[in-house]
């Protein structure tokens, strides 16, 4: 049985504006333009939105690119202690699957839902208990909740800020290694704001620390630090007061809003 945080945040998740959103498959063509300066996060209704700008900045990118960048993130989450126990399975095409989502989410075609479309799904047991295997984003995450690989002591519990931190640090440091902040700064600049709304559904103190995350692999001493350890113990047993109080005011001042959507300084 799930517990009833864990139960509150699939219903949380169920209902964000952006799931939603991707429930009705809205395939409005997107008209393509030069974005000419920073492009603000387009939000609407709380929900992202791709426009014409978005569309410009991931078609410059292309999804072969983007499927090398979230194919050297996987790798590393792989090897993590902490992302792995999250994924029940090596063998799916999760690399994949994500360049398609940020393809999608950005106004390149809807090559994310049409995979999900034609998605099987399995079963699997853990702890017990049966599951299916995802066929879109909140099943995917109740399903990583419920791993196998999981410590049984906090098995069934929903993303915390120190896996959500982990997560955006290695995303970004594979988003480094793969050449997208040197040679699609444009697209990174908006890529990071664009993570920063999204994981606030998994975790709602999270957006706060995107920026943070994606300086992290600026410095070879963080990233050689990691590497020798697989450890982050500035971000793992830290308690949120405490991570908030690291980070520059501009960036831990945020604000809320009624669907606890935390966008400031985002936009």
């Amino acid at each position: 049985m799930a517990s009833a945080k864990t139960a509150a945040a699939l219903q949380r998740m169920r209902l964000d504006s952006d799931i939603v959103a991707e429930r009705r498959v809205a395939a409005t063509p997107v008209a393509a333009s030069v974005p000419t300066q920073r492009v603000p996060l387009n939000v609407v209704r709380q929900a992202h939105a791709a426009n014409a700008a978005t569309r410009r900045l991931v078609e410059d990118v292309g999804l072969a690119k983007l499927e090398a960048f979230t194919t050297r993130f996987y790798e590393k989450a792989f090897e993590d202690p902490k992302l792995d126990a999250f994924i029940r399975d090596h063998g799916e095409p999760h690399a994949k699957r994500f360049a398609a989502w940020i393809f999608e989410k950005l106004g390149g075609g809807n090559v994310w839902t049409a995979e999900r479309r034609t998605r099987k799904m399995c079963p699997f047991s853990a702890h017990g208990q049966d599951f299916m295997s995802a066929h879109d984003r909140s099943s995917a995450h109740f399903a990583a909740w419920h791993s196998p690989k999981r410590d049984p002591q906090v098995w069934g519990e929903h993303f915390h800020l120190e896996d959500c931190r982990v997560w955006m640090r290695l995303h970004f440091w594979a988003a480094r290694e793969t050449g997208l902040f040197a040679e699609h700064p444009a697209f990174m600049d908006y890529y990071v704001r664009f993570i920063g709304h999204f994981v606030s559904v998994y975790e709602r103190l999270a957006p706060p620390f995107a920026r943070e995350s994606a300086r992290w692999s600026e410095s070879p001493a963080n990233v050689q630090a990691y590497l020798d350890t697989k450890q982050m113990p500035d971000v793992v047993d830290v308690s949120p007061r405490e991570a908030l109080s690291q980070l520059p005011a501009a960036e831990h001042a945020y604000t809320g809003s009624s669907a606890g959507r935390l966008l400031w300084p985002y936009a």
